[in-house]
């Protein structure tokens, strides 16, 4: 039955989008706090990311993408932090000109905040990493400029917000991630 759906989709579909990227997070500054130790801000390193997306009609699809932190993050020099995001959108994608177009984004997903657990006695698991995971719903809007620079190959900066909910373990729930995509368009562009 899966099948048959997916096929009965892409039989009507206009284009379909590959893309790989890597950008870095921004978040804001801890605000001043009567806290001894204030959350930190979910900021800095190499996020590589992930995506593909499908356009149905008149410019409209859908898109599915998932970014991460490349290296663990150090939180408060104690433990090491991972901070994955995985969201899927509504993706609107007008076109400026024959080689430029623009990626309008936005949908829900999901945070996962990796914590990784310190030195080797603390991890009872026979196989793999010793980690903890706070997940949290999200809203993210996204957009982009996309450049066909050679053939179906194409470059995207783009900008990203995470509206992160409950966000605690951070000093805000709110992320930007600055990124530039690399990608390939099958079909008609």
């Amino acid at each position: 039955m899966c099948t048959v759906l997916l096929s009965a989709i892409l039989a009507h579909t206009q284009q379909i989008d590959f893309a790989v990227g890597g950008g870095t997070a921004l978040a804001s500054r801890p605000s001043t706090s009567s806290l001894a130790a204030p959350p930190p801000a979910e900021k800095g390193g190499v996020y590589p990311s992930v995506e593909a997306d499908v356009l149905l009609r008149n410019r409209l699809g859908l898109n599915v993408e998932i970014s991460w932190r490349e290296k663990q993050g150090n939180y408060y020099g104690y433990e090491k932090y991972r901070p994955i995001l995985t969201d899927v959108n509504a993706l609107f994608q007008p076109k400026l000109s024959k080689k430029a177009g623009l990626d309008f984004m936005g949908g829900v997903g999901l945070a996962s905040n990796r914590f990784y657990l310190p030195g080797n006695t603390a991890c009872f698991a026979p196989v793999g990493t010793c980690y903890v995971s706070a997940n949290h719903f999200m809203e993210h809007l996204s957009a982009g400029l996309r450049y066909y620079a050679w053939h179906n190959f194409f470059v995207r900066p783009e900008i990203h917000y995470y509206h992160i909910q409950n966000n605690f373990e951070f000093n805000s729930d709110n992320l930007f991630r600055a990124t530039v995509s690399v990608g390939y368009t099958f079909g008609r562009r």
